[in-house]
């Protein structure tokens, strides 16, 4: 089964926390089969341009230490993962540095950044997060730069956008997806999406990947596989079948469901969607479902 993960903080903790135990190792992607693991370089918790400027080349650094250490391939498209050999892909979360200008753009393309989530938590040059100002949506600029994005072929993620920017994005013809999101029916917080959101993504072609975080599957308690199976099952009733995937959000999520903590436990996960979706379903949300995403977008 080709397993395909379109979210991880896990360079935003080697670069911030050295020394901190990490859910995504290199042996855990191996034990659970991961042939593709998106790695996110993460704006972070400061919206000051200055540190987030500092940080990111940290991030890039760490990039190297892993490609170094593991001898993971790094791809420039999910099209590139196979079954049995783990690779990883790199992405943007938080597009807050455009604001120096688009050669930071050509810069992402050039280290192979192939998604970017327009914003993390707080308004930036491009766009609202889901907790901001509800009524502004993309900025000028930040039309222009979802258009460079497009051009360049980088996927642009909504993930934390708020409702008015995902509006503006569908009106722009962009067919976006959600690196990690879950769904606000079952869990009412604002990083989830409403059903209309699912519904207008997934009519675009769009995706989206789960997220395994226990306060975004329910609103108390521990969470289950059955929870993250629960989201599932509602986003394909909103049209989401063939389009959705795992957007687990390892090393940025303080808890998730009990017997899925790291990676290595994704094994588990498949046969909990085997049993309750068939073989064919659950092969298209472990990984096939995304490279046919990456196919409508080339």
């Amino acid at each position: 089964m080709l397993i395909c993960d379109t979210h991880c903080d896990t360079l935003y903790r080697m670069a911030k926390h050295p020394r901190k135990k990490r859910d995504v190792t290199p042996e855990r992607l191996r034990t659970g089969g991961v042939s593709l693991q998106t790695m996110a370089m993460f704006v972070g918790d400061s919206s000051e341009i200055g540190e987030i400027e500092t940080f990111f080349p940290r991030m890039e650094r760490a990039l190297a230490r892993w490609k170094k250490n593991t001898g993971m391939k790094q791809v420039l498209s999910p099209l590139e993962a196979v079954e049995g050999e783990s690779r990883i892909m790199l992405s943007v979360e938080g597009c807050d540095l455009l604001s120096r200008g688009m050669e930071v753009l050509d810069h992402w393309e050039e280290i192979g950044v192939r998604m970017a989530a327009l914003t993390w938590n707080y308004p930036n040059c491009v766009a609202e997060p889901h907790c901001g100002d509800q009524e502004r949506g993309l900025t000028p600029f930040g039309r222009e730069a979802v258009r460079a994005m497009q051009r360049k072929k980088i996927a642009v993620d909504v993930s934390h956008l708020n409702a008015r920017g995902v509006e503006d994005l569908l009106e722009m013809g962009v067919v976006p997806l959600a690196s990690h999101s879950c769904c606000r029916a079952l869990c009412d917080v604002s990083r989830n999406l409403n059903d209309e959101q699912l519904r207008h993504i997934f009519a675009a072609g769009g995706y989206v990947g789960v997220n395994f975080y226990t306060a975004f599957l329910k609103a108390a308690g521990p969470a289950s596989i059955s929870d993250v199976l629960a989201h599932m099952e509602h986003m394909m009733a909103c049209g989401g079948e063939g389009k959705i995937g795992f957007g687990s959000d390892f090393d940025g999520i303080t808890s998730a469901p009990e017997g899925l903590k790291h990676p290595g436990d994704l094994p588990a996960l498949a046969d909990a969607m085997r049993e309750r979706f068939g073989e064919e379903t659950a092969r298209g949300i472990a990984g096939e479902n995304l490279l046919r995403y990456w196919e409508r977008i080339a």
